[in-house]
């Protein structure tokens, strides 16, 4: 019971956080954005394409794939950094956390139903996401079968399921920026440390990703499979890549909150 009612006081503060409902208007906004982009900028001829950007206006399914392309690395870490890595660092500035921890709820309680929370937010900002991008180039370039290079052509009983893979595997790949975030989050009560920190390694990773030089170690680079969900659309979909992709995620994802929650258990994390 009492664990219950900690995650829906959780659920609702962090709902009613002014950030939330900003990065749930960003997230609205996106498709909306690259249509009105497509519509100034157009000069392609509808069905002859030759670049992503020509068969995002192919159809619904294409612009909602070019949508988590383009948002996937980099506006999807920054929202799970900022669900997973914000809280409590804002509430150790504001002062609140010292006061939470004095409630007769365990440390390891606490901070699990933040995690919960920024986790179910992550995954919720993602479906919205992919959603509302379904339903905007719907209405923007109609509900038509997915068109790819090469010829691919895959109409909505096929492409859904992989769209859903998809998904999933988006949301486990931003979840270890998200970890990251959590474990700068529980050692600084500085909010822009934590989720700025968990990007700047993003960025930095995603140099290094593209020195050849480094070779297979590129491989254990965070996110260097984060775009591997693209060969599921393929005729004969591929997942060796996103396997890789998951397994390198989960190690990460649990080192990461691993190293947060010892810190956070034994540390003075509220001064």
């Amino acid at each position: 019971m009492t664990r219950t009612l900690a995650w829906r006081h959780e659920l609702r503060r962090q709902w009613g956080r002014t950030r939330t409902w900003w990065l749930g208007a960003l997230v609205l906004a996106i498709p909306l954005v690259f249509v009105a982009a497509f519509a100034i900028g157009r000069n392609q001829v509808r069905g002859q394409a030759t670049s992503f950007i020509d068969l995002a206006t192919l159809g619904s399914a294409n612009f909602t794939v070019f949508t988590l392309l383009m948002t996937g690395d980099l506006l999807l870490g920054i929202i799970a950094a900022m669900f997973l890595g914000d809280t409590v660092p804002s509430e150790a500035s504001a002062g609140s956390l010292r006061y939470l921890l004095t409630v007769p709820v365990p440390r390891a309680r606490l901070l699990t139903s933040k995690l919960v929370v920024g986790v179910a937010l992550t995954a919720a900002a993602i479906i919205l996401l992919t959603t509302w991008s379904v339903l905007v180039g719907g209405v923007a370039y109609g509900f038509t079968a997915y068109q790819g290079f090469g010829g691919v052509v895959l109409d909505w009983p096929a492409i859904v399921p992989r769209l859903v893979l998809a998904v999933g595997y988006l949301f486990v790949t931003v979840l270890q920026v998200g970890a990251l975030a959590f474990f700068l989050g529980v050692r600084t009560d500085a909010p822009l440390a934590a989720v700025g920190g968990a990007m700047l390694v993003v960025i930095v990773s995603a140099i290094l990703d593209n020195l050849d030089a480094l070779g297979d170690l590129r491989h254990a680079l965070p996110l260097h499979y984060s775009r591997a969900w693209l060969d599921l659309f393929q005729t004969q979909p591929d997942i060796g890549g996103v396997v890789h992709g998951t397994l390198w995620t989960i190690l990460y994802t649990i080192a990461l909150l691993g190293a947060g929650y010892w810190h956070f258990l034994r540390k003075d994390a509220v001064s």
